[in-house]
Order: C-alpha cells, then structure tokens, then sequence
C-alpha cells in the first residue's frame, strides 16, 4: 500500500539533518538503519551505509534513485544458486569441459613452437 499523498515522502528527519547544509564531498559514508526512508533530491550524489541486518552495505545514490526506498538497494539475503545434486554434477562436468579445452589449446601452442623451433 502505497503513502497518503497528503502526507509527502517518508525520509527520518535525523536522516536529512546529517545531510542539510553539507556537499557530498565533504561527509564520507553516511551510516543509517532507516531503510524505509525515501530518496530525495537533496541526497543526490552522497554515500549512505544502508543497514541490511548485519552490515553497512554502502549505497551511492545517483539521480535515478529518486522516490525509491534505501533498502531496496541493501539486499538482506544473499543468494547462493539454484539446484541441488543435479545442478551441481551439471557445473562439475562444465568444468571439466573447460580444462580439457584449455589443455588441448596449450597442446597445440607447444606444438606449433616445436614444430617452428625445429625448423
């Protein structure tokens, strides 16, 4: 559900007290555990260390960032992959595929340096 226009954007006031009065090169990483706040243009072109429950993941915010949340762009979970077993045998064989190409390929440079050594 989406915010009463009446009410304007949600941005924590503590938030945009850091920010006033300062240029983005002069604050370093801003620290914030708000991650529900919204970008303004104010903040445009500072560096906010968005809270993803374990660490300050630092977020750059750039023009396009406008009206969108802080938290969306701190993941909170990390993913792996897809699959399980099958997944896994598919990767390993892919691997191997890999070296063998790459072996043959070193073969045939060795190769062609003997065979122009030689001559």
């Amino acid at each position: 559900m989406t915010r009463s226009l009446h009410k304007g954007p949600f941005t924590h006031p503590k938030l945009l007290k850091k920010i006033h009065g300062r240029k983005p090169d002069q604050v370093g990483v801003l620290n914030t555990w708000s991650r529900a706040s919204q970008i303004t243009p104010e903040m445009v072109g500072f560096t906010f260390g968005v809270h993803n429950g374990r660490t300050h993941l630092p977020v750059l915010v750039a023009e396009e960032m406008v009206g969108h949340r802080l938290g969306e762009f701190a993941p909170t979970r990390k993913f792996l992959r897809h699959g399980g077993k099958m997944q896994k045998e598919l990767e390993m064989k892919k691997k191997e595929a890999e070296i063998a190409a790459a072996k043959a390929a070193k073969d045939v440079v060795a190769e062609k340096k003997v065979v122009t050594d030689s001559k």
